[in-house]
């Protein structure tokens, strides 16, 4: 064993451990972190047990440390080094050392809450964020606050602030090792953004080519598909110089050991973003960096887990040129421009603000952690993320309104699949259709283009053979089923078929869409546009070349693709969609259905219809008017929206505009004069109670136009405020029996006018409101232009009348200018 910068850390790693039941370390990547610690923590004892469990973010990581560990120690693999991984499970009763992958050990987390003797916990890689990565810490941290105290937890880190993880275990202590490395000199290459990724890695390596560069290199593409047709073009062009070698998950042990080993030649590693820091290759002083990778992300139509291609971080692209620089000076090419680099973000986000949480609260909800917001997490989820996950679980059944797990989703949570998939499986296996629905479940899980686009029509599909995964999927799928359920149906095929859909709908309550167009019997329509299918969640989609059943109108849309059309927003697309008939949502438990009544306006009638609907969130399934003046929802709803039709229109649709101004302002100085009797005090207060009042039992505005609007709003007070009201009359009636309006305008006192003569006789300025309010006079000379504006006529008289009096009758000698006007006849009105 040669040499690496974690070995003088070592025995400080063992004492920082057996101190306390927690520690940091944060070690650079070729430190040796992985493999050493691991190995060298066997010959401790802890107290909580004797098995050392490690866990890696991938599973190809997982297998090779455990046998770089196993091959260390002289052993096999599998006796006291083992790992256990989705399909793959190596060790025995003697395995001290076991390598999970973080997901695995949520599942053994689930069979063995307490991890019974066990008495160490490794989180390798914790800077890459993980959202099960994250889940799994909070969970380890709650099982030492409660029942296991004495369990140790490591934490180990390539790039992330170690110090902010201690500081989150109260205080943890934190160890530094620094890696091995050398300078690295950093080349772009500005490539069109549209040519394959075969072609960017040829034009790479011919660049170190050019260079001069002599050693191994290590290529970073984002998947399987893409090492494949490298691996063919690199191949033809430098197959007699170099071994071009892939490194991914799904390769041989033996495969994945050529890569890394040193060989005779020139090797050339085409692998994924694991190469980044789980796994070190000695002898590379190259790196040829793609820019991309597929990054876990979520569907955003079904919230399950997808792979994304996405340019990296700029945290990711330091770390993949670290890679050239381990045991020599190296270079690394990035196969894009240095713009590009800069315009990228700095990290990635970590998963558990990104990702769907309904799998992670099922698993919470399992294990007892219901009050998820008291949780110790290390970063908390968005609450909407939160919501979002604890509203689908309640409508799959598996957790209660309060959160807690109901038994279907217990059996839902054993399945390794995201909830919708588990309640699929629980469907299947009720209805007696669980092989089928397995088959279907590994199509969907599996995020693969199905060869159907109609669920009913991957019954018969074989798996294709480049995909193995899909029938381990399936099989594992299967082994969680009762014995009962693991055989082909004896249902009719047509029996099958309608359970199958049914098993879909279950698992996509949600998802349902209404057919606007449909294609003949089980036939591909030839036109090219497809059926227009209008989604309950909202907008539309198509499902192009649809295998429907004759007469099908409603669908379960299980897969949907957005592909971007130019100057649009996209064109949304069904890859997998169940026919379904809306009668089998009455029979759902819980049901998505909804019983609505909706009130709406009919514009040119004025009048208010109302409908009571039975609803799939925005699709209605069927609708029946109600009578708007029945008692309940129907009447609240008809007046509702008459109040609002009402309240837009304002009091002049039912009445002239003079008449509303001039009740409004009166009931308003009524209000400022009176603030006691709690009268409204602003005119738009005022309108909005008259108007709703009057909306009350009618469902139109002719109906509101009869109703003596005035009327109605003035009933509704108080006799003290009826009678306050009279106080502040619409006319005054003067000394000749003359009558004149009182005007109540907006920002006015109250105020008349009428000619001079008309006042004759009036030895005061009237007032209203129990004289509260004085009322301000226009007195008008015999041309109706206002001589005098006042709110004390008596002064009027004494002071400025007499010489008033003499001007005026010059300039009008054929009227009257009596010296008395206290005591003098005011003129007669017209008629008498």
């Amino acid at each position: 064993m040669h040499a690496l910068p974690i070995d003088p850390l070592l025995p400080e790693i063992a004492a920082a451990l057996k101190r306390g039941n927690a520690l940091v370390l944060e070690a650079a990547p070729g430190a040796g972190k992985t493999t050493r610690v691991p190995a060298a923590l066997l010959a401790e004892s802890f107290p909580g047990g004797r098995e050392i469990l490690v866990l890696e973010p991938r599973r190809l990581a997982a297998r090779m440390a455990a046998y770089r560990i196993a091959e260390e120690m002289g052993e096999p693999i599998g006796r006291t080094v083992g790992y256990h991984f989705r399909f793959e499970n190596v060790g025995g009763p003697e395995t001290r050392l076991r390598f999970y992958t973080e997901g695995m050990f949520l599942r053994r987390l689930l069979r063995d809450p307490e991890l019974r003797g066990v008495g160490l916990v490794i989180l390798d890689e914790f800077h890459e964020r993980h959202l099960q990565g994250d889940v799994a810490l909070a969970l380890l941290r709650r099982l030492q606050q409660t029942s296991r105290p004495e369990l140790r937890l490591l934490v180990m880190s390539a790039t992330l602030d170690g110090a902010a993880i201690a500081q989150w275990l109260d205080g943890a202590p934190h160890l530094v090792s620094e890696g091995r490395r050398f300078p690295v000199d950093i080349e772009y290459l500005d490539l069109p953004h549209d040519l394959p990724m075969e072609d960017r890695m040829l034009a790479g390596l011919e660049r170190l080519e050019r260079l001069g560069h002599r050693g191994d290199v290590l290529a970073f593409l984002p998947g399987v598909g893409e090492i494949r047709r490298t691996a063919d073009r690199l191949a033809a062009r430098f197959g007699g110089a170099h071994d071009i070698l892939p490194l991914y998950a799904d390769l041989s042990r033996e495969e994945q050991e050529r890569a890394v080993r040193p060989g005779r030649r020139p090797k050339v590693v085409l692998a994924t973003n694991v190469a980044e820091t789980s796994i070190t290759i000695d002898g590379v002083t190259a790196v040829l960096d793609g820019g991309v990778a597929r990054i876990p992300s979520i569907q955003p139509w079904t919230g399950m887990p997808t792979l994304r291609l996405q340019r990296i971080s700029q945290a990711s692209a330091t770390q993949r040129a670290g890679r050239a620089g381990r045991t020599a000076p190296g270079v690394c090419v990035r196969l894009y421009g240095s713009g590009d680099h800069a315009a990228r973000p700095a990290f990635e986000k970590p998963e558990i603000e990104r990702l769907d949480l309904a799998g992670t609260l099922l698993e919470l909800a399992a294990l007892g952690a219901t009050d998820v917001d008291s949780f110790p997490w290390f970063t908390p989820p968005p609450e909407a993320s939160l919501a979002r996950a604890r509203t689908l679980l309640v409508q799959l059944g598996a957790l209660t309104d309060a959160g807690t797990i109901t038994p279907l989703g217990k059996r839902m949570v054993q399945y390794p699949a995201h909830p919708r998939i588990a309640r699929l499986l629980e469907e299947g296996v009720a209805r007696k259709v669980g092989a089928e629905a397995a088959t279907v479940a590994a199509w969907i899980s599996e995020a693969r283009q199905a060869p159907d686009n109609e669920v009913a029509g991957l019954l018969d599909a074989r798996f294709p053979r480049e995909e193995p995964a899909l029938a381990r999927v399936r099989q594992q799928f299967l082994e969680r089923m009762p014995d009962s359920a693991r055989k082909r149906s004896s249902l009719s095929p047509t029996e099958v078929e309608s359970a199958v859909r049914r098993a879909v709908l279950a698992g996509f309550p949600d998802r349902i869409g209404k057919v606007r167009e449909v294609a003949g019997h089980l036939s591909r329509a030839r036109s090219g546009a497809g059926a227009e299918v209008l989604l309950a969640a909202g907008g539309t989609a198509r499902l192009l070349d649809p295998h429907l059943p004759s007469g099908t109108e409603w669908v379960v849309a299980v897969d949907v693709e957005e592909r971007a059309q130019a100057g649009t927003k996209g064109d949304l697309r069904l890859r997998l969609v169940a026919a379904m008939d809306p009668d089998w949502l009455l029979d759902m438990d819980p049901s998505p259905l909804v019983e609505q009544v909706e009130a709406r306006w009919l514009e040119s009638a004025k009048r208010v219809e109302v409908v009571s609907q039975l609803r799939i969130d925005r699709l209605v399934l069927d609708e029946s008017k109600v009578d708007p003046h029945a008692a309940g929802t129907a009447s609240e709803a008809a007046q509702a929206l008459l109040a609002e039709k009402a309240a837009a229109a304002g009091l002049a649709a039912f009445l002239d505009v003079d008449s509303v101004t001039q009740w409004r302002e009166r009931v308003r100085v009524a209000a400022e004069a009176f603030p006691e009797l709690g009268l409204p005090a602003t005119g738009e207060a005022i309108e909005a109670d008259l108007l709703r009042a009057l909306a009350h039992g009618r469902t139109s505005f002719a109906e509101i136009r009869d109703a003596d609007p005035l009327g109605t709003w003035t009933a509704q007070l108080t006799a003290e405020q009826r009678r306050i009201l009279e106080e502040f009359p619409d006319q005054l009636r003067l000394p000749g029996g003359r009558r004149i309006r009182i005007h109540y305008e907006p920002g006015r006192p109250p105020w008349a006018e009428s000619r001079l003569q008309d006042f004759f006789g009036m030895k005061a300025t009237p007032v209203l409101g129990r004289g509260r309010v004085p009322l301000v006079l226009h007195l008008l000379a015999p041309n109706q232009r206002a001589v005098q504006v006042t709110t004390d006529l008596a002064g009027f008289w004494a002071r400025a009348y007499p010489a008033l009096r003499k001007e005026l009758g010059r300039r009008y000698p054929r009227h009257s200018w009596p010296e008395d006007p206290l005591t003098a006849e005011p003129p007669k009105p017209r008629g008498r």
